[in-house]
């Protein structure tokens, strides 16, 4: 199953107050287990950085001023996104952000039933402790030694991290099932006796004793004092 982990950064709280997505990053997994394949994307708010914002993430107005806006690039995230569940921390914020975005650009919203929150997870499989990205990073043993400052993609990199953890940890991704054989390898056949039932029949191995260890075998038995075997023949 193929699932995305994103996070957002922006100009504030509230994009009906006016605030913009300025970042995204995206990390794709497989079967719970990273791919290494991510999208990563900066965006002009097209309005100031406001000074609190930009203490929490770094992004200034000077460094946006030559990015694009969302709705000259946002086929591309789309297209990396694709129909897959989307995964986030407090998801109903980066939600509100992304449907926000594409509003403005006259594009459909991402369906909320492709939301999984990571947030309600730690809630629901941790009560009673904290629930941020950096305390659940810390329960996990998840290095965020180069989270210096908040940044999209570093922070989807360690929540894909933390969401496997909620999810069953790492042996997840571990198979319990044997793969089968190469075709021509497989002494196993099956064989349809009635429509309704199939049965398995063994193909005879081509490793039949030679005569000559036959011969040896026999040799050997002849060498043991008192076997076993004639004490039961005795007995009988």
């Amino acid at each position: 199953m193929r699932e995305i982990v994103l996070d957002t950064e922006t100009t504030g709280l509230s994009p009906l107050g006016g605030d913009r997505m300025v970042e995204i990053g995206c990390v794709e997994l497989m079967n719970r287990v990273p791919t290494g394949r991510t999208f990563h994307a900066y965006y002009n708010p097209g309005r100031p950085m406001p000074s609190e914002a930009e203490a929490v993430h770094g992004l200034s107005d000077v460094f946006l001023s030559d990015k694009p806006m969302f709705g000259e690039r946002c086929d591309e995230l789309l297209e990396f996104i694709g129909d897959s569940p989307l995964v986030a921390h407090n998801a109903t914020f980066d939600f509100g952000f992304l449907n926000h975005e594409l509003a403005l650009c006259g594009l459909p919203s991402v369906c909320m039933t492709r939301m999984i929150c990571t947030l309600v997870l730690a809630r629901q499989r941790l009560p009673g402790v904290k629930h941020s990205l950096d305390a659940l990073c810390t329960r996990y043993g998840v290095d965020r030694s180069i989270r210096i400052k908040h940044g999209a993609l570093i922070d989807a990199q360690l929540l894909a991290q933390v969401y496997v953890e909620l999810t069953g940890g790492r042996q997840i991704g571990l198979g319990l099932v044997a793969e089968p054989a190469p075709a021509e390898k497989i002494d196993v056949v099956l064989v349809e006796d009635s429509p309704r039932l199939t049965a398995m029949q063994r193909v005879p191995r081509e490793h039949q004793a030679s005569a000559e260890e036959l011969a040896r075998h026999a040799d050997f038995l002849r060498g043991i004092s008192d076997p076993l075997w004639n004490r039961l023949e005795a007995c009988n």
